[in-house]
């Protein structure tokens, strides 16, 4: 979907967002940045749909009405067409509770219509209302309470409380969470639902899980956030934030740009990040294009992850905040690709907080084997047989291949052995040119060649589909595999994408490729010291 955004105050054409599924919008008190939402919701007219917790859980007798769908509209449409509804109900979250059992009733007459229809057949199956939607996420952000639903009505408990209670005797946030999952079930479908204060009630620790489990829930939907928390940009995968700096009420036009990746350490990187209690991750890549900054936010959701461009980037950012620990006082990290290092440079990075994954490149990922049956099952196939078709495609690739990745890892080997040499102090030219003479024998890339094309040629003869992910750098391997239309996609990009939805789902096929992905790390939890290598 393609968003405009409002006027400009500079004269220039406003901004076109094209296949967005998350914007955020912040800035400072004053800055306008509420009319700036309310006019985007102006413009999408019908397909807009506006959340808040403010309105779900106090009345709000003098807001403005919107010109968009809300939980109170399709409340009030409810009322015209249903009977079994209380129509005194004053919050959007006693509006939701009661169309949610409102919804359940109604499912529960099409499902016996649908069974008298059937004549004696076997049973249709019962598909999962609304309310169970609802129920499944809530119980994932809070795994010790439980949500009973029956007879009309809706009663939670938890270990704490003697026995089964009314929702209105819900925490805030338990309400806001409740109310937010629910709320976006009814958004129509391929909308762009407007969010105020999605960290309101909230606190940190579920923030990120639940926005993501939220999103996963409704991919035809854009989200549109409105906050004041300047770390909830840093928690979405695929966010793009608008800084909106000011408002010329008269003209009914903003001063607001897109916020880029930062370049470098800068102190509003800084400022930025001493607000997060989450220890930092640094990763490759921008927040835009890139693949490690997009699949790390779900694999690692306990760290902010912040993408700085180059591998040579993310090492001297976490070298410099660490430096400066005692300034934030932030655990930081790091994750580059493998590209070819050998183990010492590994474990020097390892000692230096920044980890390196066990497989040649960060696609190299997402061709795990639990990673491609755990997608394979998502879309209804057989694992096993997919696993191994792609396996036999891998294989046989690389062996295509195998001389020319020995002779790229030979060169690598080369060319970081001579930096090395290189670097080291010579009393005079002439001992630096008897040095480098002596380098092709001291050195010996034929024989490190050869030792490697042995190595390939073991790891194919064995079928060592994990040990060739280690070494294998194949951007195309994902495509060349045929991974894609085994798992029933048009192409990768839909395979990379169908990761990413399934990982926001958090299901039990999330559970195996996070798994998968975290054991290629040999990851030290925060705030403890890096173990070495054995």
């Amino acid at each position: 979907m393609n968003i405009t955004l409002p006027k400009r105050t500079d004269n220039q054409p406003p901004i076109v967002l094209s296949g967005k599924q998350q914007i955020t919008v912040v800035g400072a008190n004053g800055s306008g940045k509420t009319r700036f939402m309310n006019q985007m919701m102006l413009e999408l007219g019908g397909k807009a749909f506006f959340i808040s917790a403010l309105k779900a859980l106090f009345p709000i007798k003098d807001r403005a009405e919107l010109s968009c769908g809300t939980i109170t509209s399709c409340y009030e449409a409810v009322l015209t067409r249903a009977m079994f509804v209380k129509p005194a109900a004053e919050t959007e979250f006693e509006m939701l509770l009661f169309m949610l059992m409102s919804d359940e009733v109604a499912d529960m007459f099409d499902y016996r219509l649908a069974v008298l229809q059937n004549e004696g057949n076997s049973l249709p199956g019962i598909p999962a209302t609304k309310i169970d939607q609802v129920v499944r996420l809530w119980k994932e952000v809070f795994p010790k309470n439980d949500v009973e639903h029956s007879r009309g009505s809706i009663k939670f408990s938890n270990r704490f409380a003697e026995g089964p209670f009314n929702p209105m005797r819900l925490s805030n946030g338990e309400k806001a969470v409740f109310y937010y999952i629910g709320a976006s079930l009814y958004a129509p479908p391929g909308s762009v639902i407007f969010v105020e204060s999605p960290t309101m009630f909230l606190h940190r620790t579920i923030t990120q899980s639940l926005w993501s489990a939220i999103e996963g829930q409704r991919p035809d939907c854009t989200f549109v956030y409105l906050t004041h928390d300047i770390e909830f940009p840093t928690s979405r995968t695929d966010n793009m934030t608008i800084w909106v700096r000011g408002c010329d009420i008269a003209a009914n036009a903003w001063d607001y740009e897109l916020i880029r990746p930062h370049e470098r350490l800068s102190e509003q990187l800084i400022i930025d990040l001493s607000g997060s209690r989450k220890p930092v991750l640094f990763v490759e890549g921008d927040d835009s294009h890139s693949l490690d900054y997009k699949l790390y936010s779900l694999i690692f959701p306990e760290y902010t992850v912040k993408p700085m461009g180059s591998c040579n980037k993310v090492i001297e950012t976490v070298r410099s905040f660490n430096d400066i620990q005692s300034f934030h006082h932030l655990d930081s990290y790091g994750i580059v690709d493998r590209d070819r290092r050998r183990e010492a440079e590994i474990q020097y990075l390892h000692n230096k907080k920044i980890y390196v994954p066990d497989v040649a490149e960060i696609e190299n990922l997402l061709m795990l084997e639990e990673v491609i049956k755990a997608v394979a099952r998502q879309r209804g196939r057989n694992d096993a047989d997919v696993f191994r078709k792609v396996k036999t495609n891998v294989i046989r690739e690389f062996n295509k291949e195998l001389k020319q990745q020995a002779l790229q890892h030979t060169r690598h080997y080369v060319k970081r052995t001579i930096e090395v040499v290189v670097d080291r102090r010579f009393q005079n030219i002439t001992a630096l040119e008897d040095h480098l003479e002596g380098l092709v024998d001291d050195i010996r890339p034929r024989t490190v060649y050869d030792q490697l094309c042995r190595k390939f040629n073991e790891y194919v003869q064995h079928d060592d589909y994990r040990s060739i992910l280690r070494v294998y750098n194949q951007k195309s391997m994902c495509g060349d595999s045929n991974v894609a239309q085994l798992c029933g996609f048009d192409n990768k990009d839909a395979y990379v994408r169908e990761v990413f939805n399934i990982l926001k789902r958090n299901n039990a096929n999330a559970d195996a490729i996070r798994k998968a992905i975290k054991a290629c790390f040999d990851m030290t939890p925060p705030g403890e010291k890096p173990k070495k290598k054995k």
